[in-house]
Formats: structure tokens, sequence, C-alpha cells
């Protein structure tokens, strides 16, 4: 029997995680501190979420995404790296959690994510969707650490809207 296509992401069970810990981090995690212009944990505690949600480990292959508490694969601390880890995934089909970027807020549902690129062309941020105020999302976050914030920012130059399924 394959098990994988038993595999399906709890959206209420990744925005409950965030809800829970988006203002008080889950001591069971390292928590990344910005550095300078860099870090900070907000790629961390996106990954923590999805994981939440039902997203399987996936420690081999083409694509990786991991935490065993002393080490972890940069798609799960980085936000580029996730981004691209979702849309490679989604792309080739491949195992474990995926992303779909779509072009209008209006297609995302609670659990989706936001990935945010700098004036810089870097993309340096991400946030899970917690709530709605209407039609317009609200977002949980870390560094800093928030919950149910409008997700428009004023420094990002682009967004990416990535629909979340496995």
């Amino acid at each position: 029997m394959n098990y994988r296509n038993k595999l399906s992401y709890s959206r209420i069970n990744a925005v409950n995680y965030a809800r829970t810990y988006a203002g008080s981090p889950n001591t069971a995690y390292r928590y990344f501190p910005v550095q300078g212009d860099n870090g900070g944990d907000c790629t961390n505690f996106i990954s923590q979420c999805l994981r939440a949600g039902g997203s399987p480990m996936v420690f081999s292959g083409k694509t990786r995404w991991w935490y065993t508490g002393q080490s972890w694969s940069v798609s799960w601390a980085v936000a580029s790296s996730l981004y691209w880890y979702l849309k490679i995934n989604s792309a080739e089909k491949l195992y474990g959690v995926k992303g779909m970027q779509v072009n209008s807020t209006s297609k995302l549902e609670l659990g989706d994510l936001i990935f945010y690129k700098n004036r810089k062309g870097r993309i340096q941020h991400s946030a899970i969707i917690t709530s709605f105020n209407g039609n317009y999302p609200l977002i949980s976050q870390h560094t800093p650490d928030l919950l149910d914030i409008p997700y428009e920012k004023s420094w990002a130059d682009r967004i990416y809207f990535i629909k979340i399924y496995l």
C-alpha cells in the first residue's frame, strides 16, 4: 500500500499551532534571533506550523526539509529556501509539502503562506494566514512575534501568495 497518498495538510492544525505559538515561541524548537539585517525566526516558525499541519519531514532526495533539534535543513529555516522548496516540490510532484503560487489573496485559505521579497531582490520573510477580516488575510509570524496582523508590509518590494498542499 502506498501511504504517500494518505497524506493531507490539516489547515486547522497548522493554524492552531500558529495561534498558540505566534506570541510565545515553542521551547521545543530553537529560536533564531535576528543578526544584523539577516536571520530571524520567521521561517523556522512557518516550518513548525507546516509540520503541525501534517507535512512530512524529508531527509533525502532532490529536496530536503527537516529538523532534528540538533540540526536542520536550510529550507527549514531560511525564507528563500523554503519558498523554492515548496515551488520545486509542486512543479516536480515530489514527496513532501508543496506550494503553488497564486496571483490573488482571493485564492488563499487559512494555513496558506505569504513570502516577502525586499528591495534588494531577496526573499527575506515568511508568514502564515491565520485569520481573515472579510476577504483580507491576516497573518501570524515570528520576528517580530505577532498574531493576526495585516499581511501587507511597507518594506516589501514583492509579495508571493503560496497555496499549501501535500
